[in-house]
């Protein structure tokens, strides 16, 4: 774990390269613009209604003792 591991901090300073332990910094902050309220009931609103799924009663099945008994 020194400065020839290639997945460590140190072996990626050392080869000069970046990676996932090793993130680049971003010279630019990303700020989200805030939604309405308005907006924000219509988005759920329209996902509540995508999500919404008949929900069918399964047919209950006979056991064999039971068809046996009917006969």
């Amino acid at each position: 774990m020194g400065k020839g591991d290639k997945k460590s901090r140190k072996g990626k300073i050392f080869m000069g390269t970046y990676g996932v332990t090793r993130p680049r910094k971003t010279a630019e902050v990303i700020v989200m613009p805030k939604k309405k309220k308005a907006e924000l009931k219509k988005e759920e609103e329209a996902t509540k209604a995508v999500t919404k799924k008949k929900v069918v009663a399964k047919k209950k099945t006979e056991t064999k003792k039971a068809v046996a008994k009917k006969k």
